[in-house]
């Protein structure tokens, strides 16, 4: 998801607090009855405790930018860390939110915070910021301001339009070409790979447990393809369907985000008490695309258009704790033409700040390099406007999102082949509705992974779902994270696939109920996952 909701989610910041050194020795990996194992590179841990997390240390690691030339350019990944408290330590369970382009260094206090206490004292929780991305070094920055409102309507319906939309994404690769030519032919999934080799080696543990979200379990699945034997521990939460990576996984998604807005759209009609829209979602729906009309027009604001909009109400396609600020923000619009609470969502949901910026700029330049886009424009046309008639929702947003990857800068690499029969039993966990993650990618990689365990949340639509709230999965969490249970049974989603099936949480209430209000932890933990993936 493209920006975080701060309002909603209350994520700490994480600050530079007292400078007391941690040496990495003091905690560094080992069995009951053995001598601690010498680190390859010392960490100096430093107090970087925030509010919500009081017991968060960082450091730094410096690694090869390019891991073929290990004595040549360094560059700086930022670490952090909940150290473990009990006597029975399992290792590192190093976290990742996603994205490409999520910082990780406040999801290790989230995870810390979350997991049964008893589980997470066995475990030095560590977050990172990978490679371009927040407080690692360099970090990038292709193009400020590329978000500003008001941009073209994302809907190229004349020459016009396309040409508008087309000279944006050209000028945002050619910005990145121009400051990060040294750079970016390095910032990729398998580079980022072998960085959290490099942050195990610095840990100095034999094996690590790894714990990904969204595009943080290709990231894991990658890592586990290069070093099975150094995975001691995997759960992908929101899995990435690894055949489909890069071009055809973003089409697949907008299927996705048009079921999920329909959804969306639906609870609305459930709660016409609340909204006044009506019980008809058809009539809804068309509602929606007459304010996005309008709007295309006359922004809201002079800050909303069209596309404004569009990334406004694509993060409920993540999370529907956001769906009750959203209708309220429609319905105001509507039915009495006031902008105010929609420009207020708009900042909360869908305005990019600098750290957004930065995200987009590693998502963008990981997704180019990762693998192969087409270079013939005509190609994403004809592509965009077959799947329009079926799914207009997001296409077009999403095609402008992605468009860099037509005219970028670099090379492409050949995906990973993640298929993998050497690693310990996996964790996978994946809602059925998912929109960012289609529910089919996490049962390819299920196939893939041999010996996985697959916990399904049946009716679910959000896009991370352990640690957010639903007992049932975070009780398959915790299983695995204490001694390597998995479940294994066939469960009722679809014969075969699933091992564990779980009931999806109740949909949100509306805000005026005494019932609204979406768990504090789902909430948390959506504002930190990463962008689009």
């Amino acid at each position: 998801m493209r920006q975080r909701a701060a309002v909603l989610c209350g994520a700490a910041v994480i600050a530079a607090g007292s400078v007391t050194a941690v040496p990495a020795e003091a905690n560094a990996p080992h069995s009951a009855g053995t001598a601690a194992a010498a680190p390859a590179a010392k960490l100096q841990w430093k107090k970087c405790a925030t509010e919500d997390y009081p017991t968060l240390q960082c450091a730094s690691l410096e690694v090869p930018l390019d891991h073929a030339r290990p004595r040549g350019r360094q560059i700086t990944l930022a670490l952090s860390r909940v150290p473990h408290t009990a006597a029975t330590y399992q290792g590192p369970l190093l976290v990742n939110p996603g994205g490409p382009g999520g910082s990780g260094l406040t999801l290790a206090g989230f995870v810390a915070s979350s997991l049964p206490e008893k589980v997470a004292a066995q475990y030095d929780v560590i977050g990172f910021d990978p490679r371009g991305v927040g407080k690692s070094s360099p970090a990038l920055n292709c193009r400020p301001g590329h978000f500003d409102p008001v941009r073209p309507d994302s809907l190229p319906d004349t020459p016009d339009v396309e040409r508008a939309n087309l000279a944006r994404a050209e000028a945002f690769a050619e910005a990145c070409g121009d400051k990060y030519a040294d750079v970016l032919p390095y910032i990729d999934t398998v580079s980022a790979a072998r960085d959290v080799d490099a942050i195990r080696a610095a840990l100095g543990a034999e094996r690590i447990n790894y714990f990904g979200y969204s595009y943080g379990t290709y990231l894991g699945a990658v890592y586990a393809k290069l070093y099975p034997a150094r995975v001691r521990r995997l759960v992908l939460d929101s899995v990435v369907g690894p055949d489909d990576v890069w071009y055809d996984a973003n089409l697949n998604q907008d299927l996705a985000f048009n079921d999920r807005h329909r959804a969306f759209l639906a609870w609305i009609a459930e709660h016409d008490a609340a909204y006044g829209m009506g019980t008809d979602p058809e009539r809804i729906e068309r509602q929606w695309y007459a304010m996005r009309t309008a709007l295309a027009k006359e922004p809201a604001g002079g800050r909303v258009g069209a596309s404004e909009l569009e990334d406004t109400f694509i993060p409920g396609g993540y999370y529907n704790g956001y769906w009750p600020y959203l209708a309220e923000a429609f319905a105001a619009y509507v039915k009495s033409g006031d902008t105010d609470p929609l420009v207020e969502v708009y900042e909360n949901f869908g305005a990019l700040d600098a750290s957004g910026e930065n995200g987009y700029s590693v998502y963008t330049a990981v997704q180019c390099r990762d693998a192969a886009w087409p270079r013939d424009w005509d190609e994403w046309r004809d592509d965009n406007w077959d799947l329009y008639e079926k799914a207009p929702f997001m296409v077009w947003n999403n095609v402008w999102y992605n468009a860099p990857c037509a005219s970028w800068p670099t090379s492409a690499r050949q995906p990973v082949d993640v298929a993998n029969g050497e690693l310990p039993p996996a964790l996978l966990f994946q809602a059925t509705g998912d929109a960012a993650t289609p529910y089919e990618g996490a049962v390819t990689a299920h196939r893939l992974l041999r010996g996985s365990a697959l916990v399904v949340e049946e009716g679910g639509g959000n896009h991370g779902i352990t640690l957010s709230g639903n007992s049932c999965l975070d009780e398959h969490l915790a299983a695995y994270l204490t001694d390597g249970t998995v479940p294994r049974g066939a469960g009722e989603a679809d014969a075969g696939e699933a091992d564990a099936v779980c009931a999806a949480l109740p949909q949100p209430e509306p805000l005026e109920s005494k019932a609204a209000s979406a768990s504090a932890r789902g909430s948390t933990l959506h504002g930190l996952l990463g962008f689009r993936r």
